[in-house]
């Protein structure tokens, strides 16, 4: 990023509740990143919700690095910030064409929280330029309240995960502090956004893709149904059915948890089974279950910098 060029949330960057204040424009942050938009992968992607991959897929574009610290990581190949390239704010804007060109429902923007005063820029110039298709905010909920708002008219769907509802999980499995009060704020943001999920009909004919609104994800982790369940039930009596609720049995042992051996096995059906049910019991009609044996590399595409 060229000096003219610098965006002044990132000299003393506050994205996240870290409040690293780390100069992106010179060094580099807690997440890994500096200022320069670093991205892994853009292409479809058909392993979301039906209503946002639909038949078509969703247009995603994972950026590198990360403001968490997951032990159980899937992304580990961008998340250390380790793969991707450097690109510039014009190159992002025509990557968003490109995506809606080859029939994407949507921009899906994964894990670019680190990144957000340049995605709004991108956004707004994209718009500008006549772009039809919704954008898609797809995020861990660990970033702070004042970047979401500034999304506000620009992000059409958010895609938050409710990661944890004890700090004591946050910090052990995440190495991230104030995470439930951060998230719960975030999600709080983004529904003042969009208070009820708006449905369309694609235009070939493709019935119930999510136009605006909020799907909260939920990864169930091994021996942890009570939290689970816990979360299920903050957001059913906060959000009612404003929002959906997506629970994913997806966890994977990634081969770098022998210090925590408690969630280093994949979620029993048993466990997945009574989290469905619970959900059900209390109410939840708007929400998304997975079906079969997910724990899988089906979900992890490569990080080959294809359509970058």
């Amino acid at each position: 990023m060229a000096h003219d060029d610098r965006i002044t949330e990132y000299s003393s960057c506050d994205l996240c509740p870290r409040a690293c204040h780390v100069d992106r424009n010179a060094g580099v942050g807690f997440c890994r990143e500096r200022a320069e938009l670093h991205v892994a992968r853009a292409s479809l992607h058909m392993w979301e919700e039906p209503c946002i991959s639909g038949t078509r897929g969703s247009g995603t574009v994972f950026f590198s690095g990360c403001n968490m610290g997951c032990v159980f990581c899937q992304n580990r190949a961008i998340s250390r910030g380790d793969t991707g390239k450097i690109i510039s704010l014009d190159r992002l804007v025509d990557i968003f064409f490109e995506l809606e060109d080859s029939g994407a429902n949507n921009i899906n923007l994964v894990t670019g929280d680190m990144f957000i005063p340049t995605i709004r820029r991108a956004i707004e110039q994209a718009k500008s330029k006549g772009i039809r298709i919704p954008f898609l905010l797809n995020t861990s909920s660990y970033v702070n309240v004042e970047p979401l708002q500034s999304l506000e008219g620009l992000v059409d769907i958010y895609l938050p995960d409710f990661k944890y509802i004890r700090n004591q999980d946050a910090i052990r499995y995440s190495n991230a502090p104030g995470y439930v009060e951060a998230a719960k704020a975030a999600i709080k943001e983004m529904v003042r956004q969009h208070p009820r999920c708006v449905f369309v009909e694609d235009p070939a004919g493709e019935p119930g893709l999510l136009r605006k609104g909020v799907v909260v994800r939920h990864l169930l982790m091994p021996g942890m149904l009570i939290q689970a369940k816990m979360i299920v039930k903050y957001l059913y009596d906060r959000y009612k059915d404003a929002i959906y609720i997506s629970l994913m049995n997806q966890f994977t042992p990634n081969g770098e948890l022998a210090g925590f051996p408690e969630i280093d096995r994949k979620v029993t059906s048993s466990e997945y089974d009574s989290l469905i049910d619970y959900a059900a019991q209390i109410g939840v009609i708007n929400g998304f279950m997975q079906v079969g044996e997910t724990a899988a590399e089906s979900f992890i595409p490569q990080f080959d910098g294809r359509g970058v």
